[in-house]
């Protein structure tokens, strides 16, 4: 026995039980800083099996065994060439302490108990957190519904489908090729079919083209073909057919490249530059929607904290590696989010009939980028001693595109969010980054 882990959850041991059972649990439970993707989850936790997808083109092949409702159920390694050579029996238990659950984590296998720990306390701070905010929404009116999502299998939709689901959500991905799933939908961007979202309650739109590159002519026009003409058309059919809530990404672009201190709320004036055009005409192509009475909201997103996309991919390896630092004078606002409490507010937008228009999604506190890298230093204990020299971001990104993105300047208030009450997972920086890498020590 290389590994014990326990603790106590605060919610009912079956629903505890049946959140595991549900599609989407290997998803949430999956450490992020890990380089480790789920090729398939097991369709029961009775004789289930599951896939993740390891480095080197390994596979790690999973049966569930042990069985035993609401109180246990075993993963065993069983995958050739792994199996040949290493032991996993993995023992997961659960038992009632009053309204609360111990859940118990037992693996055996001769992979030290040390190298394990930071996997199985992220699983174990995921769930509860997880199943928080599932409760809490609960009592503000969240109900089991059909959410039809765009951009499903992006590192912002893989996370926002697998937590709904794991709520008790039906989700149904809106997919450019043919279905391969039964939840999956082929949806054409330009000419959504006229049943696409027949039997749906909600419609939440993450597709579009990444901004992160050279802004060349032609990313340019991706950035814009992706976004504008699918937002009308879906936002079109969703009036046609009556879904109810229509909830699209955006972006903080939309107030323009370098705002100063000036402290930006929803009601800010739009900014200028590339993006801020492009950001203006994407919630401008939700129009159909609301005048249809669909209730429309508009997630301005900020910088999305995650190590599996976003900027901080692009800072973990280098910061780990001690060449990280401020990016030129380091005093550029950065307006941050984590990717887990981005999840929270496209589910609020989801069950709460008070949000309509835009909605900043950004963590309360914004910091300057010398903030940034000296936090993200302290977490890895590496230090943020080599500045990036302004002409970096310029031989990658071009002109405009280290103007619009790397040096963007941007103090963002989530004044909508703030107003509703809502309670943020990880208000501050430095416990966001911990969580998401491991690093809670």
């Amino acid at each position: 026995m290389s590994l014990i882990f326990s603790s106590v959850v605060d919610a009912p041991l079956d629903e505890v039980f049946a959140w595991h059972a549900r599609p989407g649990a290997i998803h949430r439970l999956s450490p992020p800083w890990q380089p480790v993707g789920v090729v398939s989850e097991a369709s029961t936790l009775d004789g289930g099996r599951a896939v993740l997808g390891l480095p080197l083109g390994l596979r790690w092949g999973a049966r569930h065994t042990g069985f035993e409702p609401p109180h246990r159920f075993v993963d065993e390694l069983d995958s050739a060439p792994l199996s040949w050579a290493l032991k996993w029996r993995h023992t997961h238990e659960f038992a009632a302490e009053g309204d609360r659950t111990r859940m118990t984590d037992r693996v055996e296998t001769p992979v030290p108990g040390a190298l394990l720990r930071s996997m199985f306390a992220y699983r174990h701070r995921q769930l509860a957190a997880d199943l928080a905010a599932q409760a809490s929404a609960r009592k503000a009116g969240d109900r089991p519904i059909t959410v039809a999502i765009t951009g499903g299998s992006g590192f912002v939709g893989t996370a926002l489908w697998s937590f709904l689901s794991t709520a008790g959500h039906r989700v149904v991905k809106l997919v450019r090729h043919s279905p391969a799933a039964p939840d999956e939908r082929r949806w054409d961007p330009e000419r959504p079919a006229p049943d696409l979202l027949s039997d749906v309650d909600a419609v939440v739109h993450l597709a579009g083209a990444s901004i992160a590159g050279r802004f060349t002519d032609a990313h340019r026009r991706a950035i814009r073909s992706s976004r504008i003409g699918p937002t009308r058309a879906l936002a079109d059919l969703a009036a046609a057919t009556g879904v109810p809530v229509f909830v699209s990404a955006s972006a903080i672009g939309f107030y323009g490249a370098d705002r100063g201190d000036e402290e930006l709320t929803e009601d800010s004036e739009r900014g200028e530059g590339f993006l801020a055009d492009v950001v203006a005409d994407w919630e401008a192509a939700t129009a159909p929607a609301a005048s249809a009475g669909v209730r429309v909201v508009n997630v301005r997103t900020g910088l999305v904290q995650s190590p599996n996309g976003g900027t901080l991919r692009l800072f973990h390896p280098l910061f780990a590696a001690g060449l990280g630092g401020r990016l030129g004078d380091g005093r550029m606002w950065q307006s941050w989010i984590g990717m887990d409490d981005l999840v929270d507010v496209y589910h609020r937008a989801l069950y709460d009939t008070g949000l309509s228009g835009p909605v900043n999604a950004v963590a309360p506190d914004a910091v300057r980028n010398s903030t940034y890298a000296a936090t993200l230093a302290k977490v890895l204990h590496r230090p943020a001693l080599l500045p990036v020299p302004s002409f970096g971001p310029r031989l990658l990104l071009g002109e405009q595109g280290a103007r619009e993105l790397a040096e963007a300047s941007q103090l963002v208030r989530p004044a909508v969010l703030t107003k509703a009450g809502h309670r943020f997972r990880y208000p501050d920086l430095e416990p966001a980054l911990r969580h998401l890498l491991g690093r809670t020590n």
